[in-house]
């Protein structure tokens, strides 16, 4: 059955989480995969979002990948609106500051939270109101926790945003991680009175066992609360699509949680991505993951590119530093043996950088020349403008698309070309990320890879990586269909908080 607003500005929830990393993004995404399947026009937003996993729009903006996502969910296009700010690392303690898919400048964490971010609020909100203005529905993602109660006074992704355009909340918790009663009732308890009434309930997510053993939890928790919880969300593995952070990925097991499929050769193949700091856009192997007998890892050491037949070195924020750690730990000399041996290695974006002959960086590392890794014909040169661009062309006889998202200018001098980079033996560079969703190249590199490896590895036929991420789009969508109240979530979208929920005390210290 359709759904729509009443006409005026459209509808909208903010999704809220305990903590970072309780599924949020998939909650997002699986609400707008929901709403567009019952007829609703729904777009996602992110007002600030701190991530190294970003995609490039089809006006050349730089926006966080989980946003982009997030719109395929909600069958759109994705635009800077949705994603206005986007802070990405280059160390601890700063990051690049990109505004309505544009970087402004590296910033550190106290010069943002300290004065900066405040002064974003109103194109947040501008941006916010547009998108309400043309939808039907705007379901908007917060930030870590909507408690961070030292970073309240100029928030402006969580609460902020909430009761600035008076959107209703729902708190998400992973109860995966234990003590999400607590997270529950400790986040609204340290909300102020003001902030405390659009907070409308809450979502538990990734629960296993039998319900019927938590309900009486869950109405406890009401009672103390006054505020009802909207769904409970089973366990998937496999779900944890486009992720936002690349510093906290695992360097063990498998890309994803998932299930390697029986290969449809003989044999299976083994793909080890260097684990570099600051690992940006570590989505581009998701597609490989994806293939029946292919098997991702992330690596950190020498020794484990032994047994791999493909190695990946993926992008980076931080190239001159991620080259000086592939040195300190004895994988850039694993990389050069690989390279002599004529075993396949693929540099994308960073990596592509890495592996040429040298880099002159004034702007990201400001190191100056560095040698690189003497793999590939290439010199790199860092310019202050960064290449935003949708690229489309051919390689190894197949039709190819990705995007560009680098400050890093590639002069090469030699080798076969190759995706704009190009390929000497079995290395193989390129600046294009998203290149191995597309199908029949990702077949035919596959094949390359196999006959170096000598493999009896054969690709399937049939595995569409988009069709793959629509199924798993689908599936968030079933479980906010069929484990939430989805008359009681269209009520929040539509009409907002419910009023006269009760102030849990303490509050937000003053």
């Amino acid at each position: 059955m359709s759904r729509g607003t009443s006409g005026g500005t459209g509808g909208g929830l903010l999704v809220a989480g305990t903590t970072s990393d309780a599924g949020k993004s998939v909650v997002t995404a699986g609400i707008c995969r929901w709403l567009v399947r019952q007829g609703v026009k729904v777009a996602p937003f992110k007002a600030q979002n701190m991530s190294l996993n970003s995609f490039v729009t089809r006006e050349g903006a730089e926006i966080g990948r989980a946003q982009a996502m997030q719109a395929q969910a909600a069958r759109v296009e994705p635009t800077a609106l949705m994603n206005p700010v986007l802070l990405k690392p280059g160390s601890d303690r700063s990051s690049q500051v990109v505004l309505m898919g544009k970087p402004v400048g590296e910033m550190s964490a106290r010069g943002y939270h300290g004065g900066r971010q405040a002064q974003l609020l109103g194109t947040v909100l501008e941006c916010l109101a547009e998108l309400r203005g043309t939808y039907d529905a705007v379901i908007c993602e917060g930030a870590g926790s909507p408690a961070e109660i030292n970073l309240r006074r100029t928030d402006i992704v969580n609460m902020g945003i909430a009761r600035n355009a008076r959107l209703p909340v729902l708190v998400v918790g992973d109860i995966d991680r234990g003590g999400v009663f607590a997270s529950f009732f400790g986040t609204v308890a340290l909300l102020s009175p003001e902030d405390q009434a659009f907070v409308a309930g809450f979502l538990v997510n990734k629960f296993r066992g039998d319900v019927t053993l938590l309900e009486p939890g869950l109405d406890m928790l009401e009672s103390l609360t006054g505020r009802r919880t909207y769904g409970v969300l089973p366990f998937q593995h496999g779900l944890g699509i486009d992720e936002e952070d690349g510093l906290r990925v695992s360097l063990r097991g498998s890309v994803r949680e998932s299930e390697v499929s029986s290969p449809v050769g003989e044999d299976i193949l083994r793909v080890a991505v260097c684990a570099i700091p600051l690992m940006s856009n570590f989505t581009d192997v998701d597609a490989l993951a994806a293939e029946p007998g292919v098997v991702v890892r992330f690596v950190d050491r020498a020794e484990e590119l032994v047994d791999a037949d493909l190695v990946v070195v993926p992008g980076t924020r931080g190239t001159v530093r991620a080259l000086e750690w592939l040195r300190e730990r004895g994988l850039a000399d694993a990389l050069a043996r690989r390279a002599a041996q004529g075993r396949p290695v693929l540099g994308i974006c960073g990596g592509f950088q890495i592996l040429g002959e040298h880099i002159e960086d004034e702007v990201e590392s400001r190191a100056g020349q560095v040698e690189g890794l003497g793999l590939l014909p290439v010199r790199v040169r860092f310019a202050r403008e960064k290449t935003l661009t949708r690229p489309v062309g051919e390689a190894l006889g197949e039709p190819v698309e990705g995007y560009e998202i680098h400050h890093g200018v590639a002069q090469v001098t030699g080798g076969e070309p190759f995706l704009d980079g190009c390929r000497v033996g079995e290395v193989w560079g390129t600046h294009w990320h998203g290149s191995l969703e597309s199908d029949g190249f990702r077949r035919a590199f596959l094949r390359e890879v196999a006959a170096a490896a000598g493999r009896r590895f054969v690709p399937a036929a049939d595995t569409s990586f988009g069709s793959l991420r629509e199924e798993q789009l689908d599936r968030l969508g079933d479980l906010i269909e069929e484990h939430a109240d989805t008359d009681a979530l269209w009520r929040l979208i539509e009409s907002g908080a419910p009023t006269g929920l009760p102030f849990i005390p303490p509050g937000a210290p003053a």
